[in-house]
């Protein structure tokens, strides 16, 4: 079977430059093969969370890196900052403040319920804000393709989890020339469920995705995600398991299955990892004399 290799490729997460969870491992370790493949056409997008005047310790800005997109991209109000993420690879890295935004909030939402009856109406600020970063985020994707991408070039925008799909549902709109790949690592349906002490696979054919999102109070994360997965030209999840969550909550079989891979230089070496035990036993042999001095 012949593959074919995109020119660019665009990848969206909540978690590039943002340590909050597993996914920002998963996206991070995987960027140098990426790299090494694509150079600097692999562009990945996170949010520009940092204020104040305190710089984001992953990311080192670089304004030289595609300047002249970069002129054209905040002439037209797109807030961004463009350098390198600080991780093996040092892959492009496009910040995007997307509170701007939140003020077209209302007509922004208004036009995916019109196009793809997202119901966006019960969504709260932690629905709001990463929903609004997923599409400025595409916004991204659809100004440098019309600046930057020749008319025979692929371009592949891939978005991790809910959080980014509004992404998908804006470049399907207005640029259908850009392949979309969607990813949900684990249902929004299926985290509620084990969060509530549930049993989530022993009955998951009994369980309504819907349903329970109207139980759970999270219609519009499981609408946003459950739409993501029916309108992207590729969706996939990263186990079999969480495959099987997502045709029972979402109606729609995963297109392939990717499982979660780590880059060698992820595990420490051998060496490392006696120097980190001795240094974790010394403090706590320290901590343990500490505490027995103190009674």
């Amino acid at each position: 079977m012949k593959i074919n290799k995109p020119d660019y490729i665009f990848e969206t997460s909540w978690e590039v430059c943002n340590k909050v969870g597993g996914i920002h491992t998963v996206v991070s370790t995987k960027a140098i093969t990426l790299k090494e493949n694509f150079n600097d056409k692999l562009i990945m997008i996170g949010p520009d969370l940092w204020r104040d005047g305190i710089s984001n310790p992953e990311f080192e800005e670089d304004n030289t890196i595609y300047p002249d997109w970069l002129k054209v991209a905040k002439k037209a109000g797109l807030k961004i900052k463009i350098g390198r993420w600080k991780i093996v690879g040092k892959p492009v890295v496009i910040l995007v403040d997307f509170t701007p935004f939140i003020a077209e909030k209302n007509d922004i939402f208004r036009i995916f319920w019109e196009n793809y009856q997202l119901d966006s109406l019960s969504g709260q600020w932690d629905y709001i804000e990463p929903a609004i970063f997923g599409y400025a985020a595409a916004k991204i994707v659809e100004s440098f393709t019309k600046f930057k991408v020749g008319q025979k070039e692929q371009v592949i925008a891939h978005f991790h989890e809910w959080m980014t799909g509004s992404g998908i549902l804006y470049l399907k709109n207005n640029m259908p020339q850009v392949a979309t790949v969607f990813t949900t690592h684990a249902t929004a349906i299926g985290r509620s469920i084990a969060g509530n002490n549930l049993a989530l696979y022993k009955n998951l054919e009994l369980y309504d995705g819907d349903i329970k999102a109207k139980e759970f109070n999270i219609i519009s994360k499981q609408s946003l995600e459950k739409i993501s997965a029916r309108e992207a030209d590729c969706f996939t999840t990263v186990s079999d398991i969480t495959a099987k969550e997502c045709k029972q909550f979402h109606e729609k079989e995963v297109d392939i299955v990717t499982p979660n891979g780590f880059e060698d230089n992820f595990v420490p070496n051998k060496n490392d990892f006696t120097e980190k035990r001795n240094i974790a036993r010394d403090v706590g042999l320290l901590k343990s004399k500490m505490r027995k001095r103190a009674k």
